[in-house]
């Protein structure tokens, strides 16, 4: 029995459309409670403290990017390796950057980067139509900018 190169690209098509799931920017008052309580027990959203935008690249019970009242946030729940997760936050006085790529080559999502004022940076991936992306990122900032003095 032989492969023809065809037909194993038409399947890893297909199994890559078949993966993909219909993501979008959210709202906090969009997003499903159970979203919003698995990130509450991760300690990335204090009381009084409000989603202002969210998105995950992934299954929001394993993957989101978000920013808040208070902080920008970003998790990563890795099933298989639990020495693989992480959860990186950073309130608004601590950010000393961010910056924001929209043309990359090697993922499909584009992303800010987060630079803290100890140096330590993460990343919050987002992806959707460009003028959505655009304007999650510049609302980020904008809060972040209202902020920066605020303890």
């Amino acid at each position: 029995m032989s492969f023809h190169p065809l037909h194993t690209v038409t399947s890893i098509c297909i199994t890559i459309l078949l993966s993909c799931t219909n993501q979008k920017i959210e709202t906090g008052q969009t997003l499903k409670k159970e979203t919003t309580d698995l990130i509450r027990s991760l300690g990335l959203l204090n009381e009084g403290e409000q989603i202002i935008q969210y998105y995950s690249n992934y299954k929001p019970s394993r993957a989101g990017s978000f920013f808040t009242t208070k902080r920008i946030a970003h998790y990563w729940l890795d099933d298989n390796d639990k020495s693989k997760n992480d959860t990186s936050s950073a309130f608004y006085p601590e950010i000393a950057a961010i910056d924001t790529t929209y043309a990359v080559r090697d993922t499909y999502a584009q992303y800010m980067t987060i630079t803290k004022k100890d140096s330590s940076q993460f990343n919050l991936y987002v992806d959707g139509k460009k003028h959505e992306v655009r304007s999650f990122f510049e609302e980020a900032i904008l809060t972040w900018k209202k902020n920066i003095n605020k303890e």
